[in-house]
């Protein structure tokens, strides 16, 4: 028998539609309320079009150092899901190498901009 599973995600604008507030909520995953988020990347593949399609939003309080860290998760986090669906070792170990050294040139980055 099949099941739905939601995910529900609001996202407040302010006068100019920039995303001043963004709550997620996926009772089936364990987020039972309204929890609040920075950002958020949702990707999805149009079987129509062969196409991905996504949206990526942040809120104004996400910092750069921020975004950095949830780059660099979200690159190790895609390395599992494509080893996992794919069962391509050597490819998601090259994605884990790119964004460890991708973390890297944030970090050197944030520290010139800090002077």
């Amino acid at each position: 028998m099949s099941r739905t599973s939601t995910i529900h995600i609001d996202v407040t604008l302010d006068a100019n539609k920039i995303p001043e507030q963004i709550h997620w909520q996926a009772a089936e995953g364990g987020v039972d309320k309204a929890t609040e988020a920075k950002a958020f990347m949702l990707s999805i593949w149009d079987v129509a079009d062969s196409a991905a399609l996504r949206i990526d939003l942040w809120t104004k309080k996400m910092m750069v150092d921020e975004m950095n860290d949830f780059f660099f998760q979200t690159f190790m986090t895609m390395a599992d899901t494509y080893e996992r669906a794919t069962n391509q070792p050597e490819i998601a170990k090259e994605i884990r190498t790119f964004s460890t050294s991708l973390k890297e040139k944030m970090e050197t980055e944030m520290k010139k901009n800090q002077l």
